[in-house]
């Protein structure tokens, strides 16, 4: 996007991965600025991978452009081009006049193919990966803070768990908290994510780990017994993994020299704070190394079980009940 904004084009880019959020954003870019306005009419196409041959696209691509430094190429659903020879002929001898711009979703091109490395020497060759739950609240975050806005942790977690890693989708969630904040208090808080995306700030997988970190066992019970009674507000699918990470990096805690050192503990685990290793702590006073190998082992079972596996009838909720039973007793 620098070289981008600094008008610096490459002749082709191709664009792919499973994270659609990227790829969009840098080829609308390349198709509101590269060319002005009145330019886009003779010099601007956009081709759709199942409708145009890599022939026509090449042929395309070595037309000059009509009164204008730049003619514009995007080529969307560009997984669905057959024989790409005539690209890779092209790509040979790329006009730098021409920005060619392939969309390729859900799916990457393979790197072995001799267009891969065409693509690498003349221009950009950009994968587009889905960003891991982990890393989910530092991008709100971050794009908060780009917004001049400030979010607490517990919204961040609540905004990440609900909406979870579907980019556009959490862009789309994030402006519509946006435009619900006033001008003179631009801060996320639980109450705004409950009002605006429908998240209760009470009864959610954070206030739930909490609980269970705490050992609160009402807490919980509640929690569970309101995801049981509202589906989609928590359901089985996204609790086991919440819970198998927590435990899971529990489990490697206790392995860290200087586990009673936050610090220590935030660089062991990886965590961008010492402030984020305050569960582990809690964690470790509250469950001991054999209890958590067996949790460990229970989540897994009940994943086991919500898929099918030797269980012919057990309802989701039923088995949340169990496993949440077995964590706290």
């Amino acid at each position: 996007m620098r070289e981008l904004e600094a008008c610096h084009y490459a002749p082709i880019y191709y664009l792919m991965g499973e994270e659609a959020y990227y790829i969009d954003k840098i080829s609308n870019y390349i198709a509101e600025h590269v060319l002005k306005p009145e330019e886009r009419d003779f010099n601007q196409t956009v081709f759709f991978g199942s409708d145009v041959t890599a022939s026509q696209v090449a042929d395309a691509a070595k037309r000059y452009p009509m009164m204008s430094e730049y003619q514009v190429i995007i080529v969307k659903e560009a997984q669905n081009l057959k024989n790409t020879d005539a690209i890779e002929s092209y790509l040979q001898h790329p006009l730098a006049s021409t920005v060619l711009v392939f969309c390729h979703k859900n799916g990457v091109l393979d790197r072995r193919k001799k267009i891969s490395g065409l693509i690498d020497k003349v221009g950009v060759l950009f994968e587009s990966k889905k960003l891991r739950d982990r890393e989910l609240p530092a991008f709100i975050e971050n794009y908060l803070r780009g917004r001049r806005t400030s979010i607490d942790e517990k919204s961040l977690q609540l905004i990440a768990d609900a909406v979870g890693a579907d980019l556009s989708r959490l862009i789309g969630e994030l402006d519509k908290l946006l435009l619900a904040l006033p001008e003179n208090d631009k801060r996320v808080t639980p109450q705004v994510v409950e009002d605006q995306i429908g998240v209760s700030k009470d009864f959610n997988a954070f206030e739930l780990k909490e609980a269970i970190v705490n050992k609160n066992v009402m807490k919980a019970n509640q929690i569970i017994q309101y995801f049981d009674e509202n589906p989609k507000a928590g359901s089985i699918y996204a609790l086991l993994p919440m819970l198998f990470n927590y435990f899971q990096n529990l489990m490697v805690a206790y392995y860290c020299p200087q586990r009673n050192h936050p610090d220590a503990l935030a660089q062991w685990l990886d965590l961008k704070n010492s402030w984020a290793t305050k569960d582990y702590l809690t964690g470790m006073r509250n469950f001991t190394g054999m209890k958590v190998m067996n949790i460990i082992a229970k989540i897994r079972e009940i994943d086991a079980k919500s898929k099918g596996l030797d269980n012919p009838n057990t309802p989701s909720g039923e088995l949340m009940k169990e496993l949440i039973y077995y964590i706290l007793h």
